[in-house]
């Protein structure tokens, strides 16, 4: 069986940065690449607020920068997902794929989070297109233009908070006849001028040939459909945290976020370390990620040291 100082699952800003940091310290680290190599940046389009790119940069672009940076350093980068781990004794063992297992003394686990989608077909279709699940980080694009939010949580509200500042209209979408998000949250929200809610309504379609055009609506007391002129279409129903695996071995929230020591990235689990969106639930940006990413090498690296393991 395969030996290693340092796995890391998940390659994202946090998973390459880690990589960076640990094969910097010499911990010749193993770095699976997980189902979505490169994480949530390789369905977005433009990158505009992440320091060090002056003129902006394609998603998928800069996570091959990140990948391209952490071989360089010497990181063994492969494809595969972790699928099971054993965490009771060292050194841990990882299983790849459901397949061969492999040994490490210390883990870093980068593997993110999804969002949650509605399920729509042009939802996926108009993906980076004018539809994102993120208005802090797409929300720039729509300056002086209409969107509309899908979303009653405090992450909705907050959102459409974000891009009241941005857009001139806010169509903010409810299912029900209420929202979720606090209290004050909301009286915000129903206070923003240019914020319009909508209650009881779905979405019934998103409309776009190339880039969205508008969203069609329908009242689900009534079964009235109207069309909103929209050049933005954010979803904010959640995220879904990529965790399952680690379940009844790593602390976790209610939502399955992994719980970290505040100020570091250990786990409960002794030498098992987490960074990047499965532990951030609410920054969740490439650039806070990246920063998790390096405390996460460096724990790594002080835990391996005073164990003596190199």
């Amino acid at each position: 069986m395969e030996r290693v100082n340092c796995l890391i699952i998940g390659s994202g800003p946090a998973g390459y940065t880690a990589a960076i940091y640990a094969s910097r310290a010499n911990l010749k680290p193993i770095l699976y690449q997980g189902i979505q190599p490169g994480g949530q940046l390789t369905i977005t389009t433009e990158v505009e607020n992440y320091p060090g790119y002056a003129d902006g940069v394609q998603g998928p672009e800069m996570m091959v920068d990140f990948e391209k940076q952490a071989k360089r350093m010497g990181a063994d980068i492969r494809f595969g997902l972790a699928t099971k781990v054993d965490f009771t004794v060292q050194p841990y063992k990882v299983q790849i794929d459901d397949g061969d297992w492999i040994e490490a003394y210390s883990v870093i686990i980068a593997t993110g989070a999804s969002a949650k989608w509605l399920g729509l077909e042009s939802e996926q279709r108009l993906n980076g297109f004018g539809v994102s699940a993120c208005a802090v980080c797409d929300g720039f694009f729509f300056r002086g233009k209409e969107v509309a939010i899908v979303g009653a949580g405090d992450t909705a509200a907050e959102e459409a908070l974000y891009l009241s500042k941005l857009c001139t209209n806010v169509h903010m979408l409810i299912r029900r006849d209420a929202m979720r998000a606090s209290k004050v949250m909301q009286e915000r929200v129903l206070n923003t001028p240019n914020i319009k809610v909508y209650w009881n309504t779905d979405t019934d379609e998103i409309l776009g040939d190339k880039t969205v055009t508008g969203v069609r609506i329908k009242n689900n007391k009534t079964d009235e459909t109207n069309t909103i002129p929209v050049n933005g279409f954010f979803v904010a129903i959640g995220h879904q945290p990529n965790s399952e695996i680690f379940k009844g071995v790593i602390d976790m929230d209610d939502a399955g976020y992994i719980k970290t020591v505040p100020g570091t990235s250990k786990t409960n689990v002794e030498g098992v370390f987490a960074a990047g969106d499965v532990q951030d639930k609410i920054y969740r940006q490439a650039v806070t990620a990246a920063g998790s990413g390096c405390m996460a090498a460096l724990d790594a690296e002080r835990y391996l040291g005073a164990k003596g393991i190199h």
